[in-house]
């Protein structure tokens, strides 16, 4: 825990940023990382699009991504493991500028050259940059936040997020295209990127001055390995986050087909259905990080987020098929879905705190759930061939009454035995 800055020293703005989870020291990190994601997410909605128009097929796209999300796993992992030996700061500047590096060779040799091997080799070396950067910055909160505000802190690091990668980035693109095309939209993803790297360069002071050695970089890569062996309960929350988004994107891969298809949705009123449903995760993620640190946070990520989601995800498939395409109730559902979602966010404080000692290795195991995730939730999709939708909602339901029994494991010693404790009181 770090320590409370007395009376004489800190400001008015910044007890109240620092009551409020966000540590002075940091509070320019908050803003940094949603300028960065907004120019990683650019590209999202219209990259695939946008390739197949210059003539790529559509088996080479889907390849592209494919890796893509390979190594963004690998590297959500690699992010907490190396922040442990070399301090988050510099793994979050050589992930930015891995980003950089590769974002020009995948433009201009890739893109522009029309190579498609090599926009294959840039676009998933580019891969690592962005959870390096991203997930960099949560072992930084991790390390130099106030555990009583923990929840909190974890919660406006998931707004920030999700602001920017999911929904600035989105508007932004969909404003721009129409005047400057998408060529120049990707060149102007580039421009975020580097704002965002070099506020944090400039603005943010390192944590961990050690020298970076190899015996340390091996000794932090091992620590997140045997971390699950020392700490099983490390290892349970890692499992847990595996199941938060497990829906998500299985549900990417075949509800959308089905409600259009067979419930009878438009495709817009789909789309607003979904984008409204996104809207209230990034609500939730702020939302869940003070429930969390009023009524426990194994408790909010337990009922909101377990039964949450197992709930909504049988309303989200059983309530349109059996009414039809109802709009209103349908986008309420889905509203509660995406709130439900959200509530998984303070396993970022929960399982850092049950290895003080190891925070980074432990944020480490959970970045790659959170990667593992994306790879779990669309192999479960593949059951609706087999098995049919049905099925295969009950699967995925299912899963989120596992991740409630497993998320009371992760209870430590001074969390007790009641089921809500009492709100914790922030130091002056």
């Amino acid at each position: 825990m770090t320590a409370t800055p007395t009376a004489g020293t800190e400001t008015r703005f910044g007890r109240l940023l620092r009551t409020q989870g966000i540590a002075r020291p940091l509070a320019w990190g908050f803003v940094a990382l949603t300028i960065f994601m907004i120019g990683d997410g650019i590209e999202a909605g219209f990259l695939s699009p946008y390739l197949d128009e210059l003539g790529f097929e559509a088996g080479q796209v889907a390849t592209l991504w494919a890796v893509y999300g390979i190594v963004v796993a690998v590297a959500a992992w690699l992010s907490g493991a190396l922040a442990e030996a070399w301090g988050p700061k510099r793994v979050m500047m050589l992930g930015f500028a891995i980003w950089v590096v590769f974002e020009l060779v995948f433009l201009v040799f890739g893109v522009m050259g029309g190579n498609y091997g090599v926009m294959l080799l840039a676009f998933g070396i580019r891969g690592l940059g962005y959870p390096m950067f991203a997930f960099g910055f949560l072992v930084w909160i991790t390390i130099g936040t106030d555990e009583q505000v923990m929840g909190r802190a974890v919660g406006w690091y998931w707004f920030f997020s999700t602001l920017g990668l999911g929904v600035l980035s989105s508007y932004f693109a969909g404003a721009v295209i129409p005047f400057i095309g998408e060529l120049a939209t990707l060149w102007m993803a580039l421009a975020f990127v580097v704002v965002g790297g070099l506020m944090v360069l400039f603005l943010l002071r390192n944590p961990v001055t050690q020298k970076v050695t190899l015996a340390n970089s091996v000794k932090g890569v091992v620590s997140s390995i045997t971390i699950v062996a020392s700490n099983p309960k490390v290892g349970v929350g890692g499992v847990v986050r595996i199941i938060n988004t497990l829906s998500f994107y299985a549900f990417v891969v075949f509800l959308t087909t089905y409600m259009v298809r067979d419930v009878g949705f438009g495709l817009a009123e789909w789309q607003a259905i979904w984008g409204t449903m996104l809207a209230a995760n990034v609500a939730a993620n702020l939302i869940s990080g003070y429930l969390a640190d009023w009524i426990g946070r194994v408790n909010v990520v337990a009922w909101a987020g377990g039964i949450g989601c197992f709930v909504t995800v049988l309303a989200l498939y059983y309530v349109p098929t059996a009414i039809g395409p109802n709009f209103g109730i349908t986008i309420a559902i889905a509203i509660v879905y995406g709130l439900a979602l959200g509530m998984f966010v303070p396993l970022s404080a929960i399982v850092p705190l049950l290895a003080p000692q190891h925070k980074a290795a432990a944020v480490a195991i959970l970045n790659l759930g959170a990667g593992l995730s994306q790879f779990v939730g669309p192999v479960i999709a593949g059951l609706v061939t087999p098995i049919g939708i049905q099925g295969t909602v009950w699967i995925i339901a299912s899963l989120y009454l596992v991740g409630f029994g497993l998320t009371f494991l992760l209870r430590s010693p001074k969390d007790g035995l009641g089921a809500f404790p009492t709100p914790e009181r922030i130091p002056a």
